[in-house]
């Protein structure tokens, strides 16, 4: 073999080693991606996750299929993804809930900022202060004055231990000086399930699981949490202008990918996110759930792409500090003995909760009502 047989050789070797990479990294997605939920079907989560997964099902060509896995405050969904191939098949979308429960001491639950690469920012919304109307509280001061009278017997739902509805109704009742009864569901759709039925009676919920229904008069808004009115409701104050200094909070999430993902993955699916963000039927679609777009660039952890927005676990501060007696670390407490499904913290105990939902929910269940969660 002559000098230039040799170099046309090695040539096409190098050529044969480098083609199925370059294949790779185009072909990405050749089949399913599955992107994995932590809360029921019809949560603001997870309208917001089927309306980008459907969009890039049509830019990428391929199925994005949605996992609703509810339960721990979307922790057993983010175990499942991070203990996943890194190949990209496997999308989490993570919330705000997850970087909250990352604060808790000893939990166990995944860490967004050490176990996940963060593709980008989706959305974000605000929380909404609604009450059934059999409690006969028409203002914010008389839910105050209500449950001074009675303290511990105001119930209230959230979407489960250490999401933003959950934190913020302890917020509330740090600041406002009174004390209600937690009841942990599975996601939003159950809590507001039993929130209309009248098995609880207050709920800071995401804005779009319950504006359908204070506009059919089936529960009362009070107030919304976030540090200005949302376009859904202008007439509905926020908790800042009813003198809750600095109050504010709100329900965001985004895609995440496990550690270990390539690199030419997270930025294919970081561009398609971003341009079907910019759609306008996926804009119409969030402006109609009241939820506000968020293209974000930030790879390294959802937690920064979260802290420069302020609205994540640091607007739960005040939580934590000496005077309040009802502690982030109080709160993590179910959390950090159950490892996976959360109990009611010692504060706000019902006998015979179990699997994240109260004996309310499991009364529901014994009459015959269906089970969402």
């Amino acid at each position: 073999m002559d000098r230039r047989q040799c170099v046309a050789a090695m040539l096409l070797a190098a050529a044969a080693a480098i083609a199925p990479a370059a294949w790779a990294q185009d072909s990405y997605p050749s089949r399913l991606v599955k992107v994995v939920v932590g809360f029921p079907a019809g949560s603001a989560t997870d309208v917001a996750a089927r309306a980008v997964a459907e969009a890039l099902a049509r830019r990428l060509g391929q199925p994005f299929i949605i996992d609703n896995r509810p339960g721990a405050a979307s922790n057993i969904a983010a175990k499942a993804v991070a203990t996943s191939a890194p190949d990209g098949y496997t999308l989490f979308v993570g919330t705000v809930a997850n970087s909250i429960n990352a604060a808790f001491p000893n939990a166990g639950f995944p860490d967004p900022a050490k176990d996940f690469v963060a593709v980008t920012m989706i959305g974000s919304m605000p929380n909404v202060l609604v009450v059934n109307p059999s409690l006969g509280v028409a203002s914010v001061d008389q839910l105050v004055r209500a449950a001074k009278a009675k303290p511990g017997q105001i119930t209230f739902a959230s979407s489960g231990h250490g999401t933003s509805p959950h934190l913020s109704g302890e917020l509330f009742s740090s600041m406002a000086g009174i004390k209600m009864l937690h009841v942990p569901y599975r996601g939003s759709t159950p809590a507001v399930t039993d929130l209309l039925g009248g098995q609880v009676q207050v709920m800071f919920s995401p804005v779009s699981s319950v504006l359908p229904h204070v506009r059919a008069g089936t529960l009362k808004a009070l107030a919304a949490t976030g540090a200005k009115r949302t376009a859904l409701a202008p007439d509905l104050p926020t908790l800042q202008e009813l003198g809750f200094k600095d109050f504010e909070s709100s329900v965001w999430f985004g895609f995440l990918l496990p550690v270990g993902t390539p690199p030419h993955v997270v930025a294919k699916v970081q561009a398609a996110t971003h341009a079907v963000l910019g759609q306008p039927d996926v804009q119409d679609l969030f402006g109609a759930q009241g939820i506000e777009v968020i293209k974000s660039r930030q790879t390294s952890s959802l937690n920064t792409s979260a802290a420069k927005r302020s609205n994540g676990a640091t607007s739960f501060r005040p939580l934590a500090s000496p005077a309040n007696n009802r502690s982030t670390k109080e709160i993590a407490h179910g959390q950090a003995a159950s490892r996976g499904v959360p109990r009611v913290h010692p504060g706000c105990h019902r006998k015979g909760s179990r699997n994240g939902r109260s004996d309310l929910g499991r009364d529901r269940r014994a009459r015959g009502a269906p089970d969402r969660a």
